[in-house]
């Protein structure tokens, strides 16, 4: 049977051939045929212009297709590679933040010769470990549910990151620093090396729970390393442990940049994880009812 593929906009692209097995991915490949600048991962299809975009694995005997049957296509855009998204994004911070720790005079403008502080050592420590610690996840840990992304989302990204980099960066490493109390440095320190830990169990927790080559989706729950029994109490503790660390930094080096960085990323986070919250709310009959999203009992 032949299904007859629209753009969103109403524009007539082409019929395909299809069977009852066929699945969403089929259909895909068959109009990249048709329209090559439509590569596959730059197609969103729906059943209508202004319908939900159907899953790859949706085939055409349970969405209905038949003969005649008309599906829409909306146009994602150039897509680029998620992994090189996130390569680009912290690789970025790990060698800006650098640059200000050397303290150039190109940037500070004058010379210091008072020898770099602890605090301000470790801290540049602490920031090169979090970024190192994200390519190597984007690299042996991370199982992405999708191939690629919006290529302008590189560049929004990018500026989001280098641009907080270079801010936090700046102070923290000005000849004029001044360091916070002993106390509250290492209660800062030992706030992030505990979270940074707690993150990194949940990355490996959440790669376990999807199969190598597959897009399984399952109710993620503690395992026997305890940095993951606050899936216990939250959807997304990786967001939990990421907002933790970067308190620890702003309590280490008493910097309100990196406090200001605390606070938009954890703006950001509660967004995705809210979304998420409520698609595991949606997806699974029994997901936990007493979970929060991010913050426990609260939000």
């Amino acid at each position: 049977m032949e299904i007859e593929i629209l753009s969103t906009s109403g524009k007539n692209i082409g019929k395909v051939k299809i069977t009852d097995a066929s699945q969403i991915s089929d259909i895909k490949k068959s109009v990249s045929k048709i329209k090559p600048a439509l590569y596959p991962e730059r197609q969103s299809i729906k059943l209508e212009i202004k319908g939900k975009s159907l899953k790859d694995s949706d085939n055409a005997k349970d969405l209905g297709l038949k003969n005649g049957s008309k599906l829409y296509i909306k146009d994602l855009g150039p897509q680029i590679g998620w992994s090189t998204v996130f390569m680009a994004e912290y690789a970025g911070p790990l060698f800006v933040y650098l640059i200000f720790y050397a303290r150039p005079n190109l940037i500070y403008g004058i010379t210091s010769s008072q020898p770099i502080s602890q605090v301000v050592e470790v801290a540049a420590y602490c920031w090169s470990f979090h970024y190192a610690k994200r390519i190597f996840e984007t690299i042996f840990v991370h199982r992405f549910s999708h191939a690629t992304m919006p290529i302008m989302n590189l560049f929004k990204n990018c500026t989001y990151y280098w641009g907080f980099t270079a801010f936090v960066a700046y102070f923290v490493n000005h000849p004029l620093y001044t360091s916070p109390s002993t106390v509250q440095f290492y209660i800062g320190l030992a706030t992030f090396i505990f979270c940074e830990l707690g993150n990194l169990s949940i990355h490996i927790a959440l790669r376990n729970l999807r199969p190598p080559g597959t897009k399984v989706r399952r109710i993620p729950v503690a395992t026997i390393n305890p940095f993951t029994y606050l899936f216990n109490f939250v959807s997304c503790p990786n967001y939990s442990y990421e907002v933790g660390s970067w308190i620890g930094f702003t309590l280490m080096t008493s910097s309100l940049p990196a406090g200001l960085f605390t606070l938009a990323g954890l703006y950001q986070m509660a967004v995705w994880a809210l979304g998420k919250h409520k698609n595991y709310k949606k997806e699974f009959s029994d997901y936990p009812k007493n979970r929060k999203a991010i913050i426990p009992f609260l939000l």
